[in-house]
């Protein structure tokens, strides 16, 4: 806070003789706001051609009406003149040297300037609400002046503006703001969908169809830490607490940590890794739970360190916070070297550079990123894989059927952004899905979508990096691809298809 007070003190004295300058009404900002229902119908337009949208296609007036509907809040990439490769070497930089503290400078100079043509009055204080940058070249903006936007997209040093929170509206807002959420214990289990195993634990039934139990001969993940970014681990299940290290798990650690914040910039507060959502919780279990003697469901990876990271507050990346949230936890993800396998089970349609920056960051550290290609709601349903599946960096799961031939889940989204697939849903039956951990109790519970399938597969790369100690992320993505079902070709929607993971984990290289 003081370096922030002393920056911003220092920027005032540098604007204070600037010229007096006409505000501009009310009443003309206003009429450059563009109505919420053509910004939908915008941006849906787009996303039907190129199936993820991204701010850099709005058109000035519609990107300021996005921030001016949501919370005037608008996020700023910048970068230096001589910029390199941002892409391949954000994880190099330093923000804090004299050539990318003028480029912020000067990005913050044009828009002062800008702002105070709209109130005279306006600091660094009002434009900066989360104060300067700490550690990746970004940082957010509040900006009012409608101008302000094109005369930002006209400099060099701007690598991506956009609304951080604007989201299309759902037909059930309810069901957007808990998407994921909700999960109980299952007492209604069908018998088939397990096998009980020693010592007392539950096998789910997809395990067999990737030939998981098969590997355990061979690995069951000891020394790889998983990095689980979702709702939280909850405080409530023993199996990622205390029952940890129990049964035939031993010698791991769980840790638990929290990079969302929630409430408006002038009151907002960091959330605690508690998971009050489930779904968190329902993700590390399919990839880490122990294998215990409890009768809960054990997970692929079950010998594995576990990080459960809370970064959202559902599977939809949405606000400003969670974005935020997002690229802190792949930073503190990437920033571990015991970490191999960071897991993400969820996305949006929207692309967000402040999430970019997170996974170019993580991946330049080496990591695995796996990424969930999206699992349909109402509000969603029509999209093809979602962001940050999508991206080069991460690598794109969906969840198929146990079906003769490649059927894609009933809520699972496909395309040739997928790079594999996991069987978590029974052909005679939707609701007969993987079996993992509830948010509390003993008794297990059913999950799908491709949320349930990148989790799973995530447990599989713990176990091929286990039994290949010191292997590079590129030798482990091309064991997975060379043992996968559709190898040496590639289906259009469903990848290099199911990994077999005891031939992958049995590989030589």
């Amino acid at each position: 806070m003081k370096r922030f007070l002393i920056g911003c003190c220092a920027s005032l004295l540098l604007f204070s003789c600037a010229k007096e300058r006409m505000p501009i009404s009310e009443e003309a900002q206003k009429d450059q706001l563009v109505t919420k229902t053509e910004i939908d119908q915008h941006i849906r337009t787009v996303m039907n051609r190129d199936g993820i949208y991204d701010w850099k296609h709005a058109p000035d007036a519609i990107l300021y009406s996005a921030a001016m509907r949501s919370d005037s809040i608008f996020a700023i990439g910048y970068q230096t003149s001589t910029a390199d490769d941002l892409e391949n070497n954000i994880h190099l930089i330093d923000i804090n040297s004299p050539e990318w503290l003028n480029s912020r400078d000067k990005v913050l100079t044009l828009i002062l300037k800008n702002e105070q043509a709209v109130n005279p009055e306006t600091t660094l204080l009002d434009i900066l609400p989360n104060g300067y940058p700490d550690f990746f070249p970004s940082m957010e903006v509040r900006i009012t002046n409608p101008t302000t936007i094109s005369a930002l997209r006209e400099l060099d040093e701007i690598r991506y503006l956009e609304s951080i929170s604007y989201v299309l509206a759902p037909d059930n807002a309810v069901e957007r703001s808990s998407s994921g959420c909700g999960v109980s214990p299952n007492y209604n289990l069908n018998t088939s969908d397990y096998t009980n195993i020693a010592p007392g634990t539950k096998r789910s039934w997809h395990h067999a169809t990737s030939q998981v139990p098969a590997a355990w001969n061979s690995t069951t993940g000891s020394g790889v830490t998983v990095a689980i970014i979702d709702t939280g681990l909850s405080d409530d299940q023993d199996n990622l607490g205390s029952n940890f290290n129990s049964g035939y798990s031993s010698g791991r650690f769980v840790q638990k940590y929290s990079t969302k914040y929630s409430g408006a910039w002038w009151w907002k507060s960091l959330d605690d890794p508690h998971d009050q959502c489930g779904h968190g919780t329902q993700m590390a279990g399919l990839a880490t739970a122990p294998r215990s003697n409890d009768g809960n469901a054990v997970g692929v990876a079950y010998n594995s360190n576990l990080i459960g990271i809370r970064a959202v507050e559902d599977v939809f990346i949405s606000s400003g916070n969670e974005k935020r949230g997002v690229r802190d936890a792949l930073k503190l993800a990437g920033d571990r070297s015991d970490v191999k396998v960071i897991s993400m089970s969820l996305g949006s349609p929207f692309s967000s550079g402040t999430v970019k920056d997170g996974v170019y960051y993580a991946y330049n550290r080496g990591k695995m990123i796996l990424a969930a290609a999206g699992t349909s709601f109402s509000w969603s349903s029509g999209y093809g894989v979602i962001f940050p599946a999508t991206m080069n960096q991460t690598v794109a799961v969906t969840g198929v059927k146990d079906a003769a031939n490649m059927v894609k889940c009933n809520v699972c989204h496909s395309g040739s952004k997928v790079d594999f697939v996991m069987v978590m849903q029974r052909s005679a039956s939707t609701s007969r899905n993987a079996l993992t951990l509830a948010l509390s109790s003993n008794q297990p519970t059913y999950v799908s979508g491709s949320s349930a399938a990148t989790a799973s597969v995530a447990g599989i790369a713990a176990l091929i990096y286990a039994s290949h100690p010191g292997a590079s992320r590129t030798q482990v993505f091309n064991a997975m691809k060379q043992q996968a079902s559709f190898y040496p070709g590639k289906s259009s929607n469903f990848g290099w298809g199911i990994i077999d993971a005891n031939d992958a984990v049995n590989m030589s290289f």
